[in-house]
């Protein structure tokens, strides 16, 4: 059986495909062929069938394929067993297109520390990150630990230095995800996989957020001035937001953040930090949900600011 993954570069939601990929196969490794495509603009999409990263083929096949969606370079969102919207498709729908829908995955059943129903918007997004934050002394410093090191060098820290029971607890609480080879890969607000949301440091380290809002409570946790780097995911336009002195300037001046407190199975980065994003103007943040049919609500800057720093602003103090 060939599997190819089509996605744009750096495509977050690639990595999670990929795992629910092998949880989903429940056949002999060697037989579920894997390839990946990476599609680098519109033209390619049309070429070869990606409507919005990432798109899976199977034996050169779309089994997820809707009349509905057209070619694009945009990303793509699956809606569950309940009708809601994730960026890949759950692990049952993928056991159902690989030949084995006879198992149920317990963590995929469960919503777990989903973001939140879909109306709710800002206020469940904020209820679930505190909800997630450590309450236990050494989950606590081990996840401070995690959090420092990603500030000084972009990157996790070692896994040797680290309780990997703690690890697993932190993991399962989402308050970081591993990967499938234990690894770090996510530190609400840091990713460890390079992501839309770029955070440059007074200390010329670039780290990767997880969301628009993530990005934006990152100066407020760490207590620095810093450049947000982000595009607008349906013009593709750059858009800044400069923190100095705890003033920050905007560019474009109409910017905004769509927040969907999106419901699903599973952590909040599989379920909804895709759906979290700045956007050029209200036109284009309308436009996206209404293309991707999430509900969500549209910030302001003054908003979306004060969503980030009420996340993270205390999770170092």
């Amino acid at each position: 059986m060939k599997v190819e993954i089509l996605h744009v570069p750096d495509c977050p939601n690639v990595a999670v495909l990929e795992q629910r990929l092998r949880r989903a196969y429940s056949g002999e490794a060697d037989a579920l062929d894997m390839v990946h495509r990476v599609v680098p603009d519109l033209e390619t999409a049309v070429a070869v069938g990606m409507t919005g990263s990432p798109t899976l083929l199977v034996d050169g096949l779309d089994p997820f394929a809707d009349h509905g969606l057209e070619p694009s370079v945009s990303c793509r969102l699956y809606p569950d067993e309940t009708g809601h919207m994730a960026g890949t498709p759950s692990v049952d729908a993928l056991r159902r297109v690989l030949g084995d829908d006879s198992r149920h995955d317990e963590i995929d059943d469960q919503c777990g520390n989903c973001c939140g129903s879909p109306t709710a918007g800002a206020a469940s997004l904020r209820t679930t990150r505190r909800r997630s934050a450590p309450a236990d002394s050494v989950e606590r410093a081990t996840h401070r630990a995690i959090l420092r090191a990603f500030a000084a060098t972009g990157r996790p820290p070692e896994l040797t230095k680290l309780d990997a029971r703690v690890l697993g607890r932190l993991h399962d609480a989402d308050v970081i995800r591993l990967g499938p080879d234990g690894r770090i890969r996510v530190a609400y607000p840091f990713s460890a996989v390079p992501t839309r949301h770029r955070v440059q440091l007074p200390s010329g380290v670039e780290v990767h957020a997880m969301c628009a809002i993530d990005a934006l409570g990152l100066p407020a946790m760490l207590g620095v001035d810093a450049t947000i780097a982000t595009t607008d995911p349906v013009t593709g336009q750059s858009i800044t937001v400069t923190v100095a002195a705890r003033q920050s300037t905007w560019e474009p001046p109409g910017a905004v953040v769509f927040v969907s407190a999106q419901a699903g199975a599973g952590p909040s980065a599989d379920t909804c930090c895709a759906q979290l994003n700045m956007f050029t103007s209200l036109e284009t943040a309308e436009q996206w949900a209404r293309t991707h049919g999430v509900a969500g609500e549209i910030l302001n800057q003054v908003d979306a600011e004060q969503l980030g720093r009420q996340n993270f602003g205390d999770l170092l103090t």
